[in-house]
């Protein structure tokens, strides 16, 4: 079976990540961008990139009730979870039920503003296990024709709580 990131879906979708994060904050998402490569090529190693980053990256779709629809290796590693239970988890399960309205302020104040940084919040993996994210930034994803197509996130650091 080939990686998550080899398929067509991933790498669209890991394209639409890098170039709304560059349009909304005028950096790179990945900062050493692979070299020497064109078209259909170039796009698989973004793509591969993006997924074995050293850090977080995290996307969620519209929905009335978002559901997660991208994570790279290492948000799938410290949330616990595979890629075909990833993309069937609402992404508010990510946060403990008392901290989820605080979530949505984050969310809301997304939509409105184009993107957050320095955002810092604790988070849940599938098994319980629990950790503070810091420094992350979020931001909205947007198609060719600008209209919403979801929000994502990146981060470095984390901490474990228990």
């Amino acid at each position: 079976m080939a990686e998550v990131w080899q398929t067509e879906r991933v790498i669209g979708h890991s394209l639409l990540l890098m170039e709304c994060y560059r349009r909304l904050l005028g950096r790179e998402l990945l900062p050493d961008l692979p070299v020497g490569l064109e078209g259909a090529a170039r796009s698989r190693a973004l793509a591969r990139a993006l997924f074995e980053a050293p850090f977080c990256v995290v996307s969620h779709g519209t929905q009335a009730n978002p559901i997660l629809n991208y994570g790279n290796r290492y948000a799938l590693d410290l949330w616990e979870l595979d890629w075909e239970t990833w993309l069937k988890t609402p992404s508010r399960q990510t946060a403990e039920p008392d901290v989820r309205e605080e979530r949505d302020r984050l969310l809301a104040a997304v939509r409105d503003r184009g993107y957050v940084e320095g955002y810092s919040g604790i988070r849940v993996s599938a098994t319980g296990r629990r950790f503070v994210i810091e420094n992350v930034t979020v931001w909205n994803l947007t198609d060719q024709d600008g209209q919403p197509c979801g929000q994502a996130a990146t981060y470095a650091n984390y901490r474990r709580l228990d």
